[in-house]
């Protein structure tokens, strides 16, 4: 595509050019327009490319100066006896002249080589000054292309750090269920199986539903719940003005991992409060709890780190994230431009 593009634009460039040259020269001497439209274009567009494709490369790429500077010369003898032959067909057309009082002139061929010679240096440079612009657009893009595939790369490490992140948790807690031989354990296994289920084929893509992650936190929340033998309390509270909003899988969970890893609740007045409130394409993210020191867990995680670099590749200078705490407060909060 890029490649016929340039095609097409070096085609108009040429075209646009060479009806300029005719048009003005056409008033005078209408022979010798048609001649410069037809011949001695088609030759300096021969010069440009001949030097684009083969003088070009050795004098910028492979820094062969010398071979190249001999290219150029037979390049430009070769053309200016091409032209002169032309020119002296057509003399009466093209080496003939006026001058300064009106008197018939004809041009030397040392006047007409130096002519024709400038000429030629002049699309030599022309084509020199377009390749180097050329090579640098290509050069960034090249450089665009490598950044890119370094940051889907980067992604899609960050992405797999989760599932053994998350997995490591959860085998943690269904073990203590397991362990105290709670009739929640086969419930909980369920949960972990639609869980991972979601992690394995749904987050595959770039994006996924906002109501498919937002079920997949109704899943882990679920799942929490099973692991005390209290009541516990969490306030999910979900307020979006579209369905078909789109975010990357697996964003929000580091939110509820700490929420639950800063203490749950088993006071009904200082629940776990989660909001999602989703409006003009703008999702506001919150959690926040109490901190409760009994039920803390004490491992180290990494989510919260890869969150950040996350939202840093997938969505720059689209988010806003801060996160508050204190001795018996946490609260964590996304801004988030889907």
């Amino acid at each position: 595509m890029l490649k016929n593009k340039a095609v097409l634009v070096h085609a108009l460039v040429w075209v646009v050019l060479l009806v300029v040259l005719y048009l003005v020269n056409v008033r005078e001497r209408p022979a010798d327009a048609s001649i410069l439209i037809l011949v001695y274009g088609a030759l300096n567009i021969v010069i440009f490319y001949v030097h684009y494709f083969f003088i070009n490369p050795l004098l910028i790429g492979e820094n062969r100066y010398w071979r190249a500077v001999t290219y150029m010369s037979v390049v430009l003898v070769v053309s200016i006896g091409v032209k002169y032959g032309i020119a002296s067909y057509y003399q009466d057309i093209i080496l003939q002249y006026r001058d300064t009082e009106n008197k018939e002139k004809v041009l030397t061929p040392l006047q007409y080589t130096v002519a024709a010679l400038i000429t030629g240096l002049f699309f030599m440079l022309l084509s020199t000054a377009v390749y180097v612009i050329s090579s640098n657009f290509k050069s960034r893009e090249h450089r665009k292309s490598l950044e890119n595939e370094k940051l889907n790369a980067e992604l899609a490490f960050l992405k797999s750090q989760i599932n053994p992140h998350f997995l490591f948790n959860s085998l943690n807690n269904i073990y203590s269920l397991a362990y105290q031989k709670s009739e929640k354990t086969p419930e909980a296994i369920l949960k972990l199986s639609d869980i991972m289920r979601y992690m394995l084929y749904e987050s595959n893509e770039d994006t996924v539903l906002l109501a498919e992650e937002i079920n997949y936190l109704n899943n882990y929340i679920d799942l929490q719940k099973l692991r005390f033998k209290e009541k516990m309390y969490v306030d999910f509270h979900v307020d979006t003005d579209e369905t078909d909003h789109r975010i990357m899988p697996l964003l929000l969970i580091s939110f509820l991992e700490n929420a639950f890893k800063h203490g749950v609740s088993t006071d009904a007045s200082k629940p776990i409060r989660i909001d999602i409130k989703v409006h003009n394409g703008r999702l506001h993210f919150r959690a926040e709890n109490a901190k409760n020191q009994l039920n803390k867990d004490q491992t180290r995680g990494v989510g919260l780190t890869n969150l950040k670099r996350r939202l840093q590749l997938g969505y720059p200078d689209r988010h806003t994230i801060n996160i508050v705490e204190s001795e018996n407060y946490y609260s964590s909060e996304l801004f988030l431009y889907l």
